[in-house]
């Protein structure tokens, strides 16, 4: 394990001093694209015979399991980090605008790119029944915070705007792995009685509300911690041990995990930083989890890059999910214009709100991190290259393009 580690973050600091020097992308975006071109040289070289490169970077990365990997490590981390610097009065601003979107607007989309899959792959003649089919609409709905959070801070989106898709991706993600699970697990039963309303809804209730619940709870006690001492030191330490700790424990309790993380984040980044918090402390903490969150960020995103050797792409692949980006590209629109052109009246929506939310709701790691937790089955592949597809399109061409609609949208900002 310490062999991989090593590896990967001595090539994830080579690609970041590349893209500094030559690329001069957003960090995240530049390690994938390397690390995409990296995998094509690879994959070209494998057909002229030269398979010794190929083969022990196909080793390497079969030793690391990339589901386990973000969605029981660096996720905590990543999410706890973000929260920590929004703002909470803003937040509640606009909470009910990011709770319909975060919970409505996923089940809403599941069900609609799950539809609209089932169809099409029957089109091209693949068979993949529509239970997971809709497996497959909740593992791609929820925008990505990892992705969204650092893109959409430099595009340059001004704050309410930021704080709407930041604040959905925050806590969607949650939504969609307890609608993910349950259909996951009525498709392998191969049984649609095993998924009910109230079961779905107890399951939500005991992840989402655990999850709340958790948070609020060890956030709380952390703020106290903290607020009795002033040694920057040992309050970095209790800060990492809130969420390594924490992680753990919602995952020993069975309850979201990632939410419990977002809302200690929120209490610590606010209630602590203001009132538990010294100036030097403040800058200790926000330094070291600002590093903590870019360090992964870049491992996380070369990993996405590197992960195409890994993965069967096809003509047949990318005709089927053209015409998918497009249908989930509609269906946020939908999901976000209707809520906005309802609720105009009663919140102060800024023109142009519905693009640059549809534009700017990148699917990233967690997508993939879900499509590769998927058990064995005929239809695993289709469903796994399909979402790498769909995550590369909106990382590169809605990443790369959105600060452009941003200023597009708002051309005095």
């Amino acid at each position: 394990m310490l062999n991989i580690a090593a590896l990967f973050i001595s090539i994830t600091a080579l690609f970041l001093w590349f893209n500094y020097k030559v690329l001069r992308l957003p960090p995240t975006i530049g390690v994938m694209v390397i690390g995409l071109a990296l995998s094509l040289v690879l994959v070209n070289l494998n057909h002229f015979g030269m398979t010794v490169i190929t083969d022990h970077a196909e080793f390497w990365l079969n030793q690391i399991n990339f589901n386990a990997l973000l969605m029981d490590g660096m996720l905590s981390f990543l999410l706890f980090a973000g929260a920590l610097h929004v703002d909470l009065d803003k937040l509640k601003r606009y909470r009910y605008s990011i709770g319909l979107l975060a919970t409505f607007g996923v089940l809403i989309s599941t069900m609609a790119i799950g539809t609209a899959a089932w169809w099409l792959f029957a089109q091209f003649g693949v068979d993949v029944p529509y239970l997971y089919c809709l497996t497959f609409g909740a593992l791609i709905s929820p925008t990505d915070p990892i992705a969204v959070l650092g893109i959409m801070r430099n595009a340059g989106a001004p704050d309410d705007m930021e704080i709407k898709i930041v604040g959905e991706s925050l806590f969607n993600d949650g939504v969609a792995v307890v609608v993910f699970t349950a259909l996951l697990g009525a498709a392998s039963a191969s049984s649609s009685h095993a998924l009910t309303p109230s079961g779905v809804g107890l399951l939500f209730l005991e992840e989402a509300g655990g999850g709340i619940a958790l948070g609020l709870a060890l956030g709380g006690l952390v703020y106290s911690l903290m607020k009795s001492i002033d040694q920057h030191q040992v309050e970095v330490m209790l800060s990492l041990a809130l969420v390594i700790g924490g992680y753990a424990l919602a995952s020993s309790l069975h309850v979201s995990g990632p939410i419990a993380m977002v809302v200690a984040g929120l209490i610590i980044g606010n209630m602590a930083r203001t009132g538990a918090m010294s100036d030097n402390t403040r800058r200790y903490v926000d330094g070291f989890w600002e590093l903590i969150d870019e360090i992964l960020n870049a491992v996380l995103f070369v990993l996405i890059g590197l992960e195409l050797l890994l993965i069967p792409l096809t003509l047949d692949y990318l005709w089927i999910a053209a015409p998918l980006i497009a249908l989930i590209l509609c269906v946020r629109f939908l999901t976000i214009g209707l809520p906005t052109t309802l609720l105009r009246k009663t919140f102060d929506f800024r023109a142009g709100t519905t693009r640059v939310l549809t534009w700017g709701g990148l699917r990233g790691g967690i997508s993939v991190a879900l499509a590769l937790g998927l058990p064995e089955s005929p239809y695993r592949e289709t469903l796994v290259v399909i979402t790498y597809i769909i995550v590369l399109f909106s990382i590169l061409v809605q990443g790369l393009t959105i600060g452009t609609l941003v200023r597009a949208v708002l051309p005095h900002k």
